[in-house]
């Protein structure tokens, strides 16, 4: 057979000539006439042989060009200098076009996410009789023969388990999300990762690496490019809700669509396709294809924050373009051998920087053809690279760190004693033996350990939602935290361990702790929703803590205990109303309630992986209960809920079942609630309380098996996320990161990665925006939500009578859960005493709130509180 292999630069045909039975084959080359505009019709060949074999030598080019490119005509008159530095291309002023350097804002909030008021509005009766005290203790008295726990790993981010999920959970190959141009892998997907917009839905809603922005332009736009677009947001540029004189604004938002710059080349277009490959946890590889199914024109590696945008050519021919339009390029002096450099100022007086590194040696030569498109002369394989230049020294440091490019990152830390460290180490690809440049967050640089603080720079670039980035020249970061390793499932604070009652609340508590224990725990926990569920075990749970550890009535403890495990027991055998499957699609454990109803916003999108953080983390705190209070009934269990673990955050690439880390996110110290739904303003998360629940959750369960490992993660992730917490979402009047015209909202509402909307999914009253971000109470609040910020919040929003106007959802029920749980967050604060009534209200209509706050406020009474 003959296959013909064009060559368009040489213009001429290879045929080559296959036999049928054997592999070597013959290759004669002819010359093309019909890719040439010349008169001759032949070329003349030398024949030479050798010992390595026969070479066929085409006659020198005297008519032809050997580029595609080198005749690049420009459309506008472009003036040409030459300095010192380099050549100059000056563009004529815009007469007739506008740049577009204000894009667009979507002030309402994306679908796919929660609409319902996340708690339980029917009343509870209380009931009719009491249960009575079991007789024999032999559960709760095994206390004293504890787990035994292993000394953590010197990296604590070992595997919980390699083996398929718990066999009661049943495995399904479909997910109702087509997994859009993902090439095959053998680990899991991360669904709630920053990249996940281009696997979703158009696959042309941005990615925030920090600082900047990336996304497919696929034709549209003001460059109408097929490449990738490159947007660098400055704090002046943010759009803010109204405000008035009694209050800051209610949202801050970032403008989409402005194409700075847009990486592409000249061979992408209408039938260009994005794949993807290489995703893990902190990274994934965007490729852009001239057509399905082709080899990638351009690779774009991911990683946050990357202080370039790479992009890895394979042959095309690189163009640049611009939405906001080219005011100069200039081809400077190469900053190192092999490296092209371009300083590139825009129309809005913004400079960029593009450097190019091919391995083979070969340059970048750009040609400007318009305002709005650079070309270059020939085709290329290497790397370019684009920086933003907010001036000072950064190009110098920019100049130093390129050729070099972040193509992945992993997590490893390790305990000792109350201090915790983690190290974030940075893969690289390009010129290897070059150092890092990455951009921090605030809240990284106040946890950088000394070696990582003396690579700091001076360099600065603002980030969308997450205050100022600050250049780092490391391939690797470490960071410190001191860990919450006293707190149990007692009342906590960090200056105190040590619980004590008066014989007066102990009586007031025990009598109302026996009419709570008797509801009828599995009518109130057998829901069709594993979040509602979830939030009901945990109530009762922490009710049967309560009546064991800090009111000492064992018998009553081991009553309820026997009804709680009866009523978790519907669930370790999967057979609750919508049950969970785990489906390999993705690889997760989900709820099977969009596959059977077709709705996507089923449980809270629960399918669709959102929330998930939220739903299981009450599942595993409840399980850390029974399992304290029951040692054996760990051994039937424990598989059931180190699957639900595994599935929010599996610490451990060794575990091909579930992704790593799928909810917590290592660079934003704090997880995303946002699952398989393309959103424009990226992903976000609306309760920081049920964060912090999460890793709560998971320390105490870690505990509770003896494993040291989890027990430590689950200590550094809570530290990482109350310091997270405390910068972007919970605000004192001394934030410094967030808006000062935002920051008197004292709570972020929503925090998007793009935007901050102080509202919720499922309503806009005050007792909503703050209470999600108060509730669940427990041992960890006092960890997230520090004195000075409850102060600042009750005296802004629930003050002088304001508490008792709450008016909840319009139910009288619910009235009365908002209006409890604020006074009950009021009296951790210390602000006053929280009556006993108002303390156990929301206990009684089904708000899974603590059972000992009354106990906490006598512990604060007494001034042994933070």
């Amino acid at each position: 057979m003959e296959v013909l292999i064009q060559l368009t630069v040489l213009q001429a045909l290879i045929v080559a000539t296959f036999a049928a039975s054997a592999p070597p084959f013959l290759l004669e080359v002819y010359f093309n006439p019909a890719l040439a505009s010349m008169s001759n019709t032949s070329v003349s060949i030398s024949t030479t042989s050798s010992s390595s074999g026969t070479v066929q030598v085409l006659a020198s080019l005297t008519r032809t060009t050997p580029s595609i490119a080198s005749t690049i005509t420009p459309s506008v008159s472009v003036s040409t200098t030459s300095n010192s530095s380099g050549t100059v291309q000056i563009l004529p002023s815009l007469t007739t076009t506008t740049p577009n350097t204000v894009g667009s804002i979507i002030t309402g909030i994306s679908s796919g996410a929660l609409t319902k008021v996340p708690i339980i509005s029917t009343s509870i009766s209380a009931p009719s009789t009491t249960i009575s005290p079991t007789t024999q203790t032999n559960s709760t008295s095994s206390i004293a023969s504890k787990v035994r726990t292993s000394m953590a790993s010197e990296n604590v981010f070992q595997p919980i388990a390699t083996t398929s999920p718990v066999s009661v959970i049943p495995s399904r190959p479909d997910h109702p999300v087509p997994r859009l141009g993902i090439q095959p892998q053998t680990a899991p997907i991360g669904t709630n990762k920053f990249y996940a917009n281009f696997f979703l839905g158009s696959q042309t809603a941005a990615s925030w690496t920090h600082p900047y922005s990336i996304s497919w332009s696929k034709g549209a736009g003001s460059s109408g490019s097929w490449g990738m677009s490159i947007q660098h947001i400055d704090a002046n540029q943010r759009a803010f809700g109204p405000t008035t004189a009694a209050g800051p604004a209610p949202y801050f938002i970032n403008p989409l669509g402005i194409q700075s710059l847009v990486l592409s080349a000249s061979e992408l277009g209408a039938s260009t396709s994005v794949s993807m490959d290489s995703i893990t946890a902190f990274s994934a590889n965007v490729n852009l294809l001239t057509s399905p199914g082709a080899q990638p024109s351009i690779t774009f590696p991911l990683v946050q924050g990357m202080a370039f945008v790479t992009g890895i050519f394979n042959g095309g021919t690189p163009i640049l373009q611009t939405g906001v339009f080219f005011r100069s390029i200039a081809k400077v002096t190469s900053p190192k051998a092999g490296v092209t450099k371009y300083t590139v100022v825009l129309e809005d007086g913004k400079t960029w920087l593009l450097y190019a590194y091919s391995p083979q040696g070969a340059g970048l030569n750009l040609t400007v053809v318009s305002n709005g498109l650079a070309q270059a002369t020939s085709t290329f394989s290497g790397i370019i690279q684009i920086a933003k230049n907010p001036g000072g020294n950064a190009e110098g440091l920019y100049d130093a760190a390129c050729g070099a490019y972040p193509t992945t990152a992993t997590v490893s830390g390790s305990v000792d004693g109350g201090t915790g460290s983690y190290t974030l180490s940075f893969a690289k690809g390009g010129i290897t033996n070059t150092t890092l440049m990455m951009f921090a967050l605030p809240h990284h640089v106040e946890s950088f350990d000394p070696k990582t603080k003396s690579v700091l720079t001076t360099v600065e670039l603002d980030t969308t939602t997450k205050g100022v980035g600050t250049a780092v020249v490391a391939d690797s970061w470490t960071l410190k935290e001191e860990l919450p390793t006293t707190m149990g499932f007692a009342p906590w604070s960090s200056s105190t361990n040590q619980v004590n009652f008066s014989s007066a609340t102990i009586a007031q508590l025990s009598t109302i702790a026996a009419s709570e224990v008797s509801q009828n725990m599995t009518q109130q926990t057998d829901l069709n929703s594993m979040y509602y569920s979830g939030k009901a075990l945990a109530k009762f749970a922490g009710i049967v803590y309560t009546l064991h550890d800090l009111l000492h009535n064992l018998a009553l403890a081991e009553a309820g205990l026997a009804n709680l495990k009866t009523a978790f027991a519907l669930f370790t055998a999967n057979t609750q109303q919508i049950p969970l499957t785990y489906e390999t699609a993705w690889g997760g454990i989900v709820s099977e309630g969009s596959y059977t109803t077709g709705d996507s916003g089923a449980d809270f999108g629960n399918t669709y992986y959102n929330d998930h953080h939220f739903h299981y983390g009450y599942f595993i705190y409840t399980a850390a209960i029974i399992g304290y209070l029951d040692p054996t009934w760990l051994l039937e269990n424990k598989d059931y809920i180190n699957s639900l673990v595994r599935d929010i955050a599996n610490p451990s690439t060794e575990d091909n079942f579930f992704p790593v880390s799928r909810m917590f996110d290592w660079y934003h110290g704090h997880s995303w609630a946002h699952g398989l739904y393309e959103t424009f303003d990226g992903k976000d998360e609306e309760s920081s309380s049920e964060d912090a629940m999460s890793a709560y959750a998971i320390k105490m369960w870690g505990r509770t098996i003896g494993d040291s490992n989890m027990e430590a993660r689950g200590n550094l992730q809570l530290a990482i996320t109350a310091r997270s917490l405390q910068s972007y979402s919970l605000y004192t009047s001394s934030n410094t990161i967030e808006p000062s015209n935002f920051i008197g909202n004292k709570v972020s509402g929503i925090l998007f990665e793009n935007k901050i909307d102080h509202t919720t999914y499922f309503g806009s009253n005050i007792e909503y925006i703050q209470g999600i971000h108060m509730l669940p109470l427990l041992p960890c609040s006092t960890l997230t939500r520090t004195k000075e910020f409850v102060t600042e919040e009750w005296n802004t929003f629930f003050s002088d009578g304001r508490a008792d106007a709450v008016l909840g959802g319009g139910r009288a029920s619910c009235t009365r859960i908002w209006r409890s749980s604020i006074r009950e967050q009021r009296g951790t604060s210390s602000l006053r005493m929280i009556s006993t009534r108002a303390g156990w209200m929301a206990a009684r209509v089904g708000l899974g709130i603590w059972r000992w706050l009354r106990g906490w406020v006598e512990v604060l009474e007494h001034g042994r509180w933070w």
